[in-house]
């Protein structure tokens, strides 16, 4: 029997070499599992991790490619991102030294995780020996000493590990590959590397280093829960299919578009659904819930069935509990999680999301939905395209709206372009007005809802899409959250487009305040007046184009919607980041989705806008209902 051949690698050599030799596979298409890696360095990771990293750049250029972020926070929204455009079949590592530059990330590890999207997190720990103790930047806990800061990964990760000593890293890579690769379970993977631990050397079998493959399947549904689902949607008369997520990651937004042709059932869709239909197919009846259409609010009222496909069913979907109001209404869930798949009372259909619309379509082959049903859509759908058309179209001054800037990036966009988005007031405009001509055109994130994702995640999509235009819309308190990675953009030669939409605050939560009776108290930027002692005075003399200027990024300031778009046309020529700065006016709305979002409101107040509002609010409440 012959001797198991090893070399001779530290931790953080064996770490990097392992993920150069990971890949996935689906549908017979093979893809690198761990495309590169964002790393900020100090000291937990300068002599393990950063060693590794040049080690291998050095001997196999392009292996694992070494980018350098700004902001741990904004890395792991970067490598989200580009999770999410790879249909997470790819994804990027993010290393940390040891304390803050770990616990910055925690942030991100939620919103990968919320979303259901792998990242690999690889946060520097204290030393594992405790020599040197406590190290520099370490919490010390006085009971529990094998506590650190990077004990605050594990509510937010799929998938936690720390690795004391050499012979435990090939368990820990071997698990975390695992669940990076499980569309059901993926999300956060955190693998916590102790500073000495990551610089020890240690004797590995060379088979670690192994070229893997993790084949991705696609279950198909139980024969059972098919029949099941098919029989209920032959029995609907009024049927309505709510695409999410799911539909991206799975790729199935053919099988859906020939589902919806053949059985005539309208399609709404989620945020992160957004595009599993083209807005010109005519089963397409938009966006749903609190930042929906009209014409998908008005179906999913009176809809008897509904079809989630690929949804987790969050409250902005089902307007809080409140949008399906037929008491008959009967759901039927399509995901390849089970946690998901079990909401709404529903009845289960554990399978992959093309899996799942193959095999329904192959069910309900011959059946279609009643022809006075089918009358209705076309109606809806005009109207709501009317709509929208008006807030694209219809011109205010001294200032734009908001919609209108949605408009005309709408129209610059070409087809296999990008436009990505995240928090504030922009995603719920995007949602309900944004025409979708590709699956991949609408990027908005919003799980975690998560302001700073913009621009990092746009640079995210970017690098996992270099041959697409890719547009950031981000609002002034976003932009003011997180911009760092604009300078990576700038070192990349990463050719990014952001529309910087300055309205003076938090618009989105201005608007949400005056609705609950707070007045928009603390959402405007504004000075605070001596006179007053509140924030009330003059809006504060922030130039935030100039910032971006500073930072290396070519800017243009656009004083009306036509500059916007010469602006918007001059950008797709640039070799780096573009910024076009455009001033808003937060006061002029979008269309109303017509729908209700549960935020409670004082029950006890002496302000009459709050009385009001409570009212209002009693009144809005009646509409919830549990499904179950």
């Amino acid at each position: 029997m012959s001797a198991t051949k090893t070399v001779r690698l530290s931790v953080g050599q064996a770490t990097v070499r392992f993920w150069a030799n990971q890949w996935t596979e689906r549908d017979g298409r093979e893809h690198r599992l761990i495309e590169g890696c964002f790393g900020i360095f100090g000291h937990g990771n300068v002599a393990g991790l950063s060693q590794a990293l040049l080690e291998l750049e050095l001997d196999e250029p392009g292996a694992l490619r070494y980018y350098q972020a700004r902001n741990e926070q904004a890395m792991v929204h970067a490598a989200a991102a580009f999770a999410r455009a790879r249909h997470r079949l790819s994804a990027l590592a993010c290393t940390t030294s040891v304390g803050p530059g770990a616990t910055n990330m925690v942030t991100g590890a939620a919103l990968a995780t919320i979303d259901r999207l792998p990242v690999l997190l690889m946060p520097s720990d204290v030393f594992a020996t405790r020599v040197a103790d406590p190290v520099l930047q370490q919490l010390e806990h006085p009971i529990e000493r094998d506590v650190s800061v990077n004990d605050a990964f594990r509510p937010v990760s799929r998938f936690f590990d720390r690795v004391q000593r050499p012979e435990q890293l090939p368990a820990a890579l071997m698990g975390a590959a695992r669940v990076l690769t499980d569309p059901a379970e993926t999300g956060a993977v955190t693998v916590c590397l102790p500073e000495d631990v990551q610089a020890e050397a240690f004797d590995w079998p060379e088979d670690l280093f192994a070229r893997r493959v993790w084949h991705v399947d696609r279950p198909a549904p139980d024969p059972a829960a098919l029949a099941r689902a098919a029989e209920i949607l032959r029995s609907a008369r009024r049927p309505l299919v709510v695409a999410g997520g799911g539909v991206h990651y799975s790729e199935a937004e053919a099988a859906l578009a020939a589902f919806a042709a053949a059985s005539g059932i309208p399609v709404a869709e989620t945020q992160a659904g957004k595009g599993s239909l083209h807005f010109e197919h005519a089963q397409s009846v938009g966006a749903i819930g609190v930042t929906g259409s009209a014409a998908a609010n008005a179906l999913a009222a009176s809809a008897d069935v509904v079809v989630g496909i690929g949804t987790r069913w969050a409250d902005f979907t089902t307007a809080s509990s409140s949008l399906f109001e037929n008491p008959e209404v009967r759901f039927v869930n399509c995901n390849i999680a089970r946690f998901d798949a079990a909401k709404m009372g529903g009845l289960l259909m554990v399978a992959d999301a093309r899996a799942g619309i193959e095999a329904l379509a192959g069910s309900l082959e011959g059946w279609s939905v009643p022809r006075e049903y089918a009358a209705e859509i076309p109606a809806l759908v005009e109207r709501w395209n009317a709509t929208v058309d008006e807030a694209y179209t219809t011109r205010h001054s001294p200032l734009a709206s908001q919609s209108e800037v949605i408009g005309v990036v709408n129209e610059i966009v070409g087809p296999n372009d990008v436009m990505v988005c995240a928090a504030g007031s922009m995603p719920g405009d995007l949602h309900k007005l944004w025409r979708s001509r590709d699956p991949g055109d609408y990027h908005v994130e919003y799980g975690y809802s998560c302001m700073g994702y913009e621009i990092a995640g746009g640079l995210g999509v970017k690098l996992a899409e270099p041959d697409r235009g890719v547009y950031v819309l981000v609002g002034d308190g976003s932009y003011l959250m997180m911009a760092q990675e604009l300078v990576t953009a700038v070192q990349e030669h990463v050719a990014l487009t952001v529309v910087l939409v300055e309205n003076h605050g938090f618009a989105s939560i201005g608007a949400l305040s005056e609705s609950v009776g707070s007045q928009r108290f603390g959402t405007a930027y504004r000075l605070r007046d001596d006179r007053t002692g509140r924030l009330d005075g003059a809006f504060l003399p922030m130039d935030l184009a100039a910032n971006a200027a500073s930072l290396g990024v070519d800017v243009h300031r656009a004083r009306s919607i036509d500059e916007l778009r010469d602006a918007l046309a001059a950008s797709r020529s640039a070799s780096g980041p573009t910024l076009v700065h455009i001033e808003t006016d937060p006061l002029l709305p979008a269309p109303s989705s017509e729908a209700w979002w549960d935020v409670p409101v004082a029950e006890a107040a002496r302000l009459q806008s709050t009385e009001d509002a409570r009212r209002t609010y009693e009144d809005d409440k009646h509409r919830q209902r549990l499904y179950l």
